[in-house]
């Protein structure tokens, strides 16, 4: 290899590792690789293709001229049987004279690149991840490829490739660690910062309802725009918590031990813990019905504690034909005024979801069904 020539492979070699291990947007690397590919080469044209599953071929980024016909070879998609698809898939670089007359390249040449004659074929990737392929062309009745330049050029190809499956693995590995911390902080807000809040806003209501303790009408007014604002706060946390967690659509939300917990803060602000029955799997919940059974759990108990003097409550969640959830206490059922108030969140909850709340009250206890059917 001359060393002008490989000078020049090892500072575009060094250029590009630099693009693509910094950050540096895929296909702005990939234009960067054929680039320099079509430089080293001396080429009119030079493409960037990748493989699909069925050893096809799509061009990925291309640089050079084609000509004043030539159309803009982006998204163009070669045989599995071509020749570029043959040296991905082989790892042995392809050269001829004439890609549109060689029998070995001319049956499989799409008519966007018929025009051209010398044409270069390399591997572009590593042995254990064949990327694809790097192909270089010169308009017909120009000089063939010397074997030198092909050198450089499967070379180069290797190099490149190397440095992007590099770059894609530590990409990989810091996507994991952002996903990862954001989980971290996600759970801390939830398991901690939510569940102090509610707890501190539950006591600053009981208080409230103290009968021996009578409150001016201002601080009465006082403390109950402070319970809206935890209120308030708690929400702003949980969708903080949604949106740090960015569920997928089939991704799984741990309903159970979310009840689990809820159940336990209720238990503490009522000084006896209420029965919880899980009956079937809560895991394959989808997130947002999850979500909606969550705060309707959350709503329910918090009427039970703030409101019904009980001394036994339970809770049923089942997953059937339909996701049911069952709140029933012995208290002294519901005061006048709070079924519109407290109770209107639920029924909200369940129509949103595709489902129905049906509230039963009487001096003897109150039971909440909440129920919304699953697709199968």
């Amino acid at each position: 290899m001359e060393p002008a020539l490989a000078a020049q492979a090892l500072g575009a070699s060094t250029e590009i590792a630099t693009a693509a291990l910094s950050g540096e947007d895929p296909e702005a690397v990939l234009r960067l690789v054929v680039r320099h590919a079509a430089e080293l080469a001396d080429a009119d044209l030079g493409l960037v293709m990748t493989r699909a599953d069925d050893g096809s071929l799509t061009v990925e980024a291309a640089h050079g001229d084609g000509g004043p016909t030539f159309t803009n070879p982006i998204g163009l998609v070669l045989s599995a049987r071509s020749s570029a698809a043959r040296t991905a898939r082989s790892g042995v670089a392809t050269v001829v004279d004439d890609v549109a007359a060689d029998p070995r390249t001319a049956p499989f040449v799409p008519r966007e690149l018929r025009h051209f004659g010398p044409f270069a074929a390399a591997p572009f990737g590593t042995t254990q991840r064949r990327l694809g392929a790097l192909t270089v062309y010169r308009r017909r009745g120009a000089r063939p490829f010397a074997e030198p330049a092909v050198e450089v050029l499967t070379a180069f190809a290797a190099q490149a490739g190397l440095v992007l499956v590099l770059a894609e693995g530590a990409t990989a590995r810091a996507r994991l660690t952002l996903y990862q911390e954001r989980e971290r902080i996600a759970r801390d807000l939830h398991d901690v910062l939510v569940q102090r809040l509610y707890a501190a806003g539950m006591q600053l209501d009981l208080l409230a309802r103290r009968p021996t303790r009578k409150l001016a009408r201002k601080d009465a007014q006082r403390l109950a725009d402070a319970i809206d604002q935890l209120d308030a706060s708690i929400a702003d946390v949980r969708a903080v918590v949604r949106t740090l967690r960015n569920p997928e659509a089939d991704q799984v939300t741990d309903l159970a031990e979310s009840a689990r917990t809820e159940v336990a803060i209720a238990g503490e602000l009522l000084g006896f813990p209420p029965e919880l029955d899980i009956d079937g799997d809560l895991s394959g919940v989808p997130p947002a019905l999850a979500d909606h059974a969550r705060a309707a759990l959350r709503e329910t108990l918090s009427n039970v504690v703030r409101h019904s003097g009980a001394h036994k409550v339970s809770v049923h969640i089942g997953r059937g034909d339909a996701l049911e959830l069952v709140v029933a206490d012995d208290g002294c059922g519901i005061p006048e005024g709070v079924t519109h108030r407290g109770l209107k969140h639920l029924e909200e909850r369940a129509r949103q979801a595709g489902g129905r709340c049906v509230v039963r009250s009487s001096p003897k206890g109150t039971t909440v069904t909440w129920t919304v059917p699953l697709e199968r």
